[in-house]
């Protein structure tokens, strides 16, 4: 073997030893940032578990309301913003109720109560015995 022969052989095995260098190199960095992206995430989750319980035990012992704990919704869309209430109630002041003796006996045979149904038509529970106790009659 000549010596350019025998200086390239070297070479290669240098070149070899220096791939071999850097992918272990590689190999440990990685493992580095898997380890210390694995402490942050548990560091994470141990502070929002203590916050959690500090949330609880602040509820239970009734320092903060319970809509004080969840989380806030934005109030810039929708009726909240156009009104600026929450909730408006329908205005049922001109609807009529027919009351149609028929319809309520049917809605007592599926199971409706005489509570409902007095609501429900707008009459009292004693006319709404009469109606059923008329139709059990006939």
């Amino acid at each position: 073997m000549s010596d350019r022969e025998a200086q390239r052989a070297a070479d290669r095995e240098r070149r070899a030893q220096e791939r071999i260098a850097a992918a272990e190199a590689r190999t440990a960095r990685r493992q580095e940032e898997r380890e210390a992206g694995m402490r942050s995430r548990e560091q994470a989750r141990e502070a929002r578990r203590i916050e959690e319980e500090q949330r609880r035990s602040a509820r239970v012992e009734g320092r903060v309301e319970e809509r004080d704990a969840r989380p806030r919704r934005r109030a810039s869309t929708g009726a909240l913003a156009r009104t600026g209430e929450a909730r408006v109630e329908r205005d049922v002041r001109g609807y009529t109720t027919n009351v149609d003796h028929a319809r309520m006996v049917e809605l007592a045979r599926r199971g409706a109560t005489v509570a409902g149904l007095a609501t429900v038509f707008g009459v009292t529970e004693d006319a709404v015995r009469a109606v059923l106790a008329e139709a059990e009659d006939a």
